[in-house]
């Protein structure tokens, strides 16, 4: 037998990695999305600290406060500098209407010691003051740079600009503030994946059991004790349904080790029988009448034989799809009072057997051979249940026929197995031989012609078997 030795993994393994993938890749997406916003909102920030410097410069030079103005501009352009956590705070212009450089270095905040100025200008770009926006970007010494410029106004003229500058990579430089969300990204994952860790781990367990249990049933081990405590439905579904299959299979193997003892039995006790008395007519033991009793015996336990046989094939076959179904249009109330009348002739003993149809003639497509071969079987057992004074009743209605008997009904705990094959009652052992195929067969039956076989109701006052097609 060819075996796939490929490598299995296991489920926890499979889906924790999958899972995890799937969740890093979504902490990545949801990182880089933030990272921009915060670099977005750093830069909007920043350039909206450059406006209101800019606009203040303005206001100030206008009005005539020029006493170290811009020494105090060049403080605060380094205070609000560090609360936005910028390397190096913007730098401010002052031009005229030509683009000279009015405020010289001497007058700036001036580079420190060991820093070097972001620029070297002496005139501001006429690209710049050209531009009608008060916000825009430029190429100032290649390098990228944000310009806010206001016009300076003297004697309701304007007499100049106020520009403040910075690069674009010092207004976007943010690497303080992604330490943040970076530290709570990674969190989320490793707290992501411990979490789908201990639940795949927990929701794993029972089939974990459950596999277990399936190799044992496959050894032929069917005494399973399965934990079926899961707050998962699912799962307690699951393990309810294998508990009860793995039940079924412990009835199935002993019913089926009962149907060895008994089919060898039953064929067995008519077989020697059969033996004995034609062996006795044989050596002339018997003669006359009782010669004719002893064939007439014989012929008894030949027919219960061939019945057992025909039984066992009919069950076979059907099982096999090896039958037909041939359908036609039938007077269901001639047909059921047809099957009964039949029936009962054939019956060495007198039954009350009652037939109950409507006023109105009920047709349906079916198979008349089939239902009758229901019919019989299901009347065969009402039979086996009665007392001496028991009785019958069969009842057509539009989409059913029910067999109703008053005999001493079915236990309740054998109920459910009655449709299972070669399951017999514990009184029904006692009383009648066969192979416990029949109401298998005539649940099968029943299937086969569209129709369904069921045990409506049964009590120590009665039984009723119903066959109920689809309306």
């Amino acid at each position: 037998m060819f075996t796939n030795k490929k490598t299995r993994t296991t489920l926890l393994k499979y889906w924790t990695t999958r899972y995890v993938l799937t969740l890093f890749v979504g902490l990545l997406i949801l990182g880089i999305c933030s990272l921009w916003w915060i670099r977005h909102t750093a830069l909007e920030n920043r350039l909206t600290l450059m406006e209101y410097i800019a606009a203040d410069t303005a206001d100030r030079i206008e009005s005539g406060d020029r006493k170290n103005d811009l020494g105090r501009f060049n403080r605060k352009l380094d205070d609000r500098a560090q609360i936005l956590q910028m390397n190096k705070p913007p730098e401010l212009y002052i031009t005229d209407l030509d683009g000279t450089i009015l405020n010289p270095r001497s007058l700036q905040r001036g580079p420190q010691p060991n820093e070097q100025p972001i620029f070297s200008l002496y005139f501001m770009p006429d690209e710049i003051l050209e531009s009608k926006k008060t916000v825009e970007k430029f190429k100032i010494e290649r390098t990228s740079v944000y310009a806010v410029k206001k016009p300076v106004m003297y004697a309701e003229e304007q007499a100049g600009w106020v520009i403040v500058m910075q690069t674009s990579s010092n207004l976007t430089d943010v690497n303080q503030e992604y330490r943040l969300p970076i530290f709570l990204l990674l969190s989320l994952g490793l707290l992501g994946w411990l979490i789908i860790y201990l639940l795949l781990k927990q929701i794993l367990r029972p089939i974990q059991d459950v596999a277990n249990a399936a190799s044992q049933i496959k050894d032929g081990n069917y005494e399973i004790d399965l934990n079926t405590v899961a707050k998962e439905k699912e799962i307690h579904e699951l393990l309810i349904s294998f508990e009860q299959m793995s039940t079924k299979l412990k009835l199935l193997e002993k019913l089926r080790a009962e149907l060895l003892a008994g089919v060898t039995h039953d064929l067995k006790t008519p077989v020697t029988s059969i033996s004995g008395l034609v062996q006795a007519v044989k050596d002339g033991i018997v003669s006359g009448e009782e010669r004719d009793e002893f064939l007439d015996i014989t012929m008894k336990e030949i027919h219960r034989l061939q019945r057992m046989i025909e039984d066992l094939l009919d069950y076979n076959a059907l099982s096999a799809g090896a039958f037909t179904i041939r359908n036609e249009t039938c007077n269901m109330n001639e047909l059921v009072q047809d099957v009964v009348y039949q029936w009962e002739i054939t019956l060495n003993d007198k039954v009350n057997c009652k037939v109950a149809v409507p006023d109105v003639t009920i047709y349906r497509e079916t198979d008349p051979l089939r239902l009758q071969q229901i019919l019989i079987n299901l009347l065969n057992n009402a039979y086996q249940a009665l007392s001496f004074d028991g009785t019958i009743t069969v009842t057509l209605s539009n989409n059913e026929i029910q067999v109703i008997d008053t005999g001493q009904g079915i236990p309740e705990k054998e109920q459910r197995y009655i449709f299972e094959r070669f399951f017999r009652g514990e009184q029904k052992k006692l009383k009648v031989r066969g192979l416990g195929l029949g109401l298998p067969f005539s649940k099968m039956l029943s299937k086969a012609i569209s129709a369904e076989l069921i045990l409506k109701k049964s009590s120590a006052q009665g039984t009723t078997f119903s066959i109920l097609w689809k309306k």
